[in-house]
């Protein structure tokens, strides 16, 4: 991948066909999860340093009969934005090699079925005639021809039933995805206009009745399609559509007993007309703007305000521990109050008002309430305590949270305050903070190993076994994570990652394998990783964990976040 980045990083407009090429046999051998990234930075490329139209046209499709499934809805679009803005024998290119790639297709690369499908809906009038063309020449650094000859590329007309066929044959797959027979029942509608004039009365009859065969589909989107195309359809035919109530209105609004035909259909036959052009300036603005992009990862981070940084930085990274248990300093803000009841508002007060975000889930979990420190006790006045410095020190931690012999936790007396009964042996039970320290050291039986569940998303669980690896040291566990898919396709590119609060240390081991097989197949096999942590405040603080997981499922990238807090309070 090293490699990779430095292709990437090394292309500019004299070696972008070479690097490019080196991009593309790259992708056709990569895993399936770097696929979709891939399919960006190439994108980006051609954006960038294609030397002319029919070379990013071409590399575009290349791309889309390689990694279809995995590419992205912005590489799509860019597809279809750069074929539209082309010349009309660019258009015609471009749709007779997407018909022969859809041909050659077995119905997997969704990207290359919803570009073919929408680039035969609009050009499907350029694929009824013979398509030829002659490159130029190219020329050598010192102006002679090179050796190379160039290579002409042709293609024969296509009748008007095959090109329908073969739309057809797409949807009539198992596999098809709801998104293609969308596109495909409006290529369909736009071919009755565009093979009006050439083609014979069976395929325009035919068309109708793939328009009309999604009347009572089960998706409602399929429905509205068929409804308002067979409409359409009918309006440009010159066929006035009533919607049953006598003597109502038709679809178009005009009444059935008169008014202007010619202009519904007009209408009718505009509407099924070839989109206009899309103004990549128009697009170019609003990703300036932030509102669209063909790649959000494109943007430099130094291209945003330093307003947004602060927030950014504190959701999006998981290991930001400061901002995501609540451990970061307080940044004063405008809407802060100046004042709290008429009086200055201290600092102490403010800060954790300020420190929360709505990213910032955890600021609250981990945050325990404060404890009043307690008042030294003062000597009495007209006396000298030679003890006094040992009886100021807090008593609150003068209770051990377990008794290594069994008896109960009873309050340990405070020392008395009168001078007259605070004699030289009154000051004997201070010494008792020193408790807390068996607590940390020896513990009650083992019970053995705890079973947490962490979270189930898309079919991927985490559990965790919790253990103690030392009997005399209560403070540290390991927590092996059991990682289990009970979906139906194997899931790649496993990586979890963990985060915890300040008071815990942890070391986490790599995962035995980030490929996660089907639980219950044949090759099933354990996927664990091992996560050792130490808990110094045991006793006071439960351990949590916040996990942010990431994979790829039947070749879609999955990101969750999750919080971790079911162990057992005092143990862990």
């Amino acid at each position: 991948m090293r490699a990779l980045e430095l292709i990437y990083h090394l292309v500019n407009a004299q070696n972008v066909r070479d690097l490019t090429g080196e991009l593309l046999n790259y992708l056709v051998l990569c895993p399936r999860e770097h696929r979709r990234d891939m399919c960006t930075r190439v994108l980006r490329v051609v954006e960038r340093f294609s030397p002319d139209d029919r070379w990013r046209v071409d590399t575009l499709i290349t791309m889309l009969t390689i990694a279809g499934r995995e590419c992205s809805p912005d590489v799509q679009a860019a597809t279809i934005v750069y074929i539209g803005r082309s010349t009309e024998d660019l258009r015609a290119y471009a749709t007779h090699k997407l018909l022969k790639a859809i041909r050659d297709d077995d119905g997997s690369q969704r990207g290359l079925l919803v570009v073919g499908v929408w680039c035969i809906g609009e050009y499907g009038d350029l694929l009824l005639q013979d398509y030829t063309y002659h490159p130029t020449p190219s020329v050598g650094p010192d102006g002679t021809p090179a050796d190379d000859e160039p290579v002409s590329i042709s293609f024969m007309a296509i009748e008007p039933a095959d090109v329908v066929i073969t739309v057809e044959n797409v949807t009539k797959k198992h596999s098809c995805p709801i998104e293609v027979k969308e596109r495909a029942l409006t290529c369909f509608a736009k071919l009755s206009d565009r093979f009006a004039d050439y083609a014979e009365t069976e395929t325009l009859d035919k068309l109708h009745k793939l328009v009309k065969a999604n009347r009572s589909s089960h998706s409602l989107e399929m429905q509205l399609r068929s409804c308002e195309y067979d409409a359409l359809l009918n309006a440009a035919k010159g066929i006035k559509m009533s919607d049953g109530n006598a003597g109502g209105d038709d679809v178009f609004g005009m009444s059935n007993g008169g008014g202007d035909m010619s202009a519904i259909k007009a209408a009718a036959k505009e509407a099924l007309a070839r989109m206009p052009v899309v103004d990549l300036k128009v697009i170019q603005r609003k990703k300036a703007a932030g509102m669209e992009s063909f790649g959000d990862d494109g943007a430099d981070d130094g291209d945003k305000p330093a307003s947004n940084a602060a927030p950014a930085a504190g959701g999006d990274s998981l290991l930001d521990l400061e901002n995501i248990f609540g451990g970061a300093p307080a940044q004063p803000t405008a809407s802060q109050p100046a004042k709290q009841n008429g009086t200055a508002a201290p600092k102490e007060a403010a800060a954790p008002e300020s420190a929360k975000s709505d990213v910032d889930l955890l600021s609250d979990i981990f945050s325990a309430p404060p404890v009043p420190a307690a008042a030294p006790i003062a000597p009495a006045s007209g006396g000298f305590d030679p003890f006094s410095s040992m009886s100021s020190q807090p008593p609150q931690n003068t209770i051990a949270p377990i008794d290594i012999f069994g008896g109960s936790n009873a309050p340990v007396a405070t020392p008395p305050t009168d001078p007259l009964q605070a004699g030289l042996f009154g000051a004997a039970p201070v010494p008792a903070p020193v408790a807390p320290m068996a607590s940390a050291v020896v513990g009650g039986p083992d019970k053995g190993p705890v079973k947490v569940d962490a979270f189930t998303h898309q079919g991927l669980s985490v559990s965790f076994e919790c253990t103690k690896p030392d009997t005399w040291n209560k403070q540290k566990s390991l927590l092996v994570a059991h990682i289990k898919n009970s979906s139906d396709a194997p899931i790649y590119g496993l990586n979890l990652q963990c985060a915890v609060p300040k008071y815990v240390t942890m070391t986490m081991s790599p995962p035995t394998s980030t490929t996660v097989p089907v639980t219950g197949g044949s090759n099933t096999k354990n996927v664990t990783q091992t996560i050792e942590v130490t808990n110094t405040m045991l006793g006071t603080k439960n351990l949590m964990l916040k996990l942010k997981v990431g994979f790829t499922l039947k070749g879609a990238k999955v990101e969750h976040m999750a919080t971790c807090s079911g162990f057992p309070a005092g143990e862990y």
